[in-house]
Order: C-alpha cells, then sequence, then structure tokens
C-alpha cells in the first residue's frame, strides 16, 4: 500500500527546489546584473551575501515561529514572500535597491527551512527520518542544477530581469500544494489511513523521554553545538563553491553563456544524487556513527576542489569540479542526518533553525570572503579555492568529535 506520507515529502521536495532556484539563479545571472550596474567583484559578493543576512537573521524565530503556530501556515506564508521578492529583484535599479530587496528576500524565505524540518519529523516515524530528510534536502542541489539551465534559456530569449519574474508562477503554485495537502499533523490529513498513522506515530522509548525537553534544554546539549559548528565550515564551503561557479567558469575558464550554464548545472545534477546518499548510508550503515559519512564526503569534497583548480585539461577540470558537487552534497545529507535522529520533533523547528542559522551567517561571510581574495588576487581563483579547502578541514575536525551515543542519553542529558 502506497505511503502517503510520501505525497507531503514530494511537496516539501518541490517546494524546496523552487526555493533553491529563487536565490541560485542570482548566482548565474550575478556577472550579467554586474556588467549592467558596473559592480566590482566585492560588490558582486555583497549582492549575493545580502540575501544571507536576512535569512540568518531569521533562521530561530522563523523556527520558533513553525513550533508556535504550525508548519503549514508558517511555510504558505515564507513561500508567498520568497516569490514576491523574487519578482521585485528584476525591478531592482541601483545597487543599493537590490541589497535592499535581496536582505528581505531571505527574512521572508528564513521561516521556511524549520516549517519544512518540524514536517518531516513529524509525519516520519524516526527510523525514516534520515533517509526522507535526505531525499528533501537533494532538492537543494536539484535547484542550482535546474537554475543554470533556466536562467541562460530565458536570458537569451530575453534578458537577465525576465528570469526573476518567470519564477513568481511556480511560486504561487507551491503555495496552493502546502495549503491543499499538508496539515500541521497527519491525524488532521483525510489521506492517512488508520494503519500508516499508527506508524508515523510509533515512537521508541528513548525518543517519548525525549520528547519531554524543551528547546532551552536544547540548546545546553555540547552536539548540538557540535553540528552548529560543522554546519558553519561546511557551508562556508557549500556557498562559497555554489555562488562563484558561474562567475569561475565565465571569468577563469573563459566559457560562453550557453557553455557556462550547462557545466554549471552537472555538479548539482550530481549534488542531487549525492545529498540522497547521504542521508540513505546514514540510515542503512552508519546508524550511530553518521560523523563518518560526512568525514569521508568533506576529505572528498577538499581533495576534488584541488584537483579542480590544478587540473589545465578543460574536460578533467569539469569532471572533477561534478565529484565535487556529489561529495559536498553528500555531506550536506550526513549532516542534516544528526538532528533528524537526535532532536524531538516537538522543537524541530527552533532547533533546526538554530543550526540552520550558523549555515546561513557561512553562507553571508563566503560570498563576500571570495570576492574579496579574487579581487585582491587580481582575479585569480587560487587563494579562493585554498580558502574553500581550508573550511572543508576545519568541518571535518569538529565533525569527528561527534558521538551520538555517547552525546545524548534517553533522558535528553549529556554524559
Amino acid at each position: 500500500m502506497p505511503k502517503k506520507r510520501n505525497i507531503i515529502l514530494l511537496i516539501l521536495f518541490i517546494t524546496w527546489t523552487v526555493c533553491y532556484m529563487d536565490r541560485m539563479v542570482m548566482t548565474v545571472a550575478i556577472p550579467y546584473i554586474a556588467k549592467d550596474f558596473n559592480l566590482t567583484s566585492v560588490e558582486m559578493g555583497v549582492v549575493i551575501s545580502a540575501f544571507f543576512l536576512g535569512y540568518a537573521l531569521f533562521q530561530i524565530p522563523g523556527g520558533m515561529l513553525a513550533d508556535k503556530f504550525g508548519a503549514r501556515k508558517v511555510m504558505a506564508i515564507a513561500v508567498s514572500w520568497w516569490s514576491a521578492f523574487t519578482a521585485f529583484t528584476g525591478m531592482a535599479t541601483s545597487l543599493l535597491s537590490m541589497l535592499i530587496i535581496r536582505f528581505l528576500f531571505g527574512l521572508g524565505e528564513a521561516s521556511f527551512p524549520g516549517g519544512s524540518w518540524k514536517t518531516v519529523s513529524t509525519w516520519f516515524p524516526k527510523k525514516e527520518r534520515a533517509t526522507a530528510n535526505s531525499f528533501m534536502l537533494s532538492s537543494n542541489s536539484l535547484g542550482p542544477a535546474i537554475a543554470p539551465l533556466f536562467v541562460v534559456g530565458i536570458m537569451a530569449a530575453f534578458s537577465w530581469r525576465s528570469v526573476f519574474y518567470f519564477l513568481f508562477i511556480p511560486g504561487m503554485i507551491v503555495v496552493a500544494l502546502i495549503l491543499y495537502f499538508v496539515r500541521n499533523k497527519p491525524e488532521d490529513s483525510n489521506m492517512i489511513s488508520p494503519e500508516e498513522l499508527k506508524i508515523i506515530n510509533e515512537k521508541d522509548p528513548e525518543e517519548c523521554s525525549a520528547n519531554k525537553l524543551s528547546f532551552r534544554d536544547v540548546v545546553k546539549l555540547p552536539v548540538v553545538w557540535k553540528i552548529f559548528f560543522t554546519f558553519f565550515a561546511f557551508d562556508i564551503v557549500f556557498w562559497g563553491f555554489s555562488s562563484w561557479i558561474p562567475t569561475y567558469l565565465v571569468n577563469a575558464r573563459g566559457f560562453k553563456l550557453v557553455k557556462m550554464g550547462i557545466i554549471a548545472s552537472l555538479p548539482f545534477f550530481a549534488g542531487t544524487i549525492g545529498t540522497v546518499a547521504g542521508g540513505y548510508f546514514s540510515d542503512k550503515y552508519f546508524v550511530g556513527k553518521r560523523r563518518f559519512v560526512i568525514i569521508i564526503s568533506l576529505i572528498s569534497t577538499a581533495l576534488c576542489l584541488i584537483l579542480t583548480y590544478i587540473t589545465p585539461n578543460e574536460a578533467l577540470a569539469m569532471t572533477f569540479l561534478t565529484f565535487t558537487g556529489f561529495f559536498v552534497c553528500m555531506a550536506f545529507g550526513g549532516i542534516w542526518a544528526l538532528p533528524m535522529n537526535i532532536l524531538p520533533s516537538e522543537v524541530m523547528g527552533s532547533s533546526s533553525g538554530l543550526i540552520n542559522f550558523a549555515g546561513q551567517i557561512a553562507g553571508f561571510i563566503s560570498p563576500i570572503a571570495i570576492g574579496f581574495l579574487v579581487q585582491m588576487a587580481g582575479g585569480s581563483f587560487g587563494i579562493a579555492f585554498a580558502f574553500l579547502v581550508v573550511a572543508c578541514l576545519i568541518s571535518t575536525s569538529i565533525a569527528f568529535t561527534i558521538h551520538e551515543k555517547k552525546e545524548v542519553n534517553i533522558n535528553g542529558k549529556t554524559n
């Protein structure tokens, strides 16, 4: 019998895909926006990072809103908000107006992640959460994979402004799907059978005890802060890599618009598979020792980044770039398997918002830092690649200290 909870998962997957398309089209369009607005490398980085400033500031409040008012309403408002500001991006007339729009864009979108993680935690039994979560988050690679192809097609026919106008439409479709299908609790849904509801609500003794935890108790757990800083260093890599690939391909490798669009998509198509693999392997082979998925993935990411930069052969460089996308997203799936299996669903919105806050601080810092490093190096990306490799190693080192079974006992206390 089909699992109706997978319908909810599919809607979350589609919503995240639209979410990442909306934010990632900027990274593809920015070389061409820079020509219109006469932007330096640092200013290009600031435009990309403006989104993350607003996004980071409202992560924890947004997660708390999902815990207090329910994920369904909060997600619908967040998608409506970011869809409107995607369209407004196409109306920007100056650097200042672009920065304000992108900041407000991020501020409104920040409530969505906590709501989505809370929904997965509520709709799926514990043994399925990492796999379900990794499938949902594989959209974080699929969105960036589709974005370059979408941007190239629209820009070739119209302009970079039209790209942002067109994206308003899928956002409104997603809002309708959320309101029609998603409920805050599976027992409030007419499509869930009593048999499936029993499976969803089945909890193990450890989870029942942990459900007594408050958000204040959760933030006192050392493991939460280990995940926080692991994700911070990881997202320095992910957002540095994601934000500057198109510009790297155009400026350093000399690719034209269409070729750049195709090549820039490949790492993220590979990353879609990598994210699912990270969560699946965590559930299947690394229960209680998920840190090894993260460690293996990030060391492989660092190696592929080095090979991408030093390889003169174009085909080999693009192959290593594609593998970079696979491994960095595999680490992403592995990292988010941790809170989904450690933290109780009742505080998942606010707790995941706290952890995601770390990533968005990194998302704000990384594009600006790389823009500064590229400008300082006279257009060379060598120091920028070294910056990403070091961040990989820092994230790996912190992840190595996470021992799931030793960190939290059945009472939610540290051992």
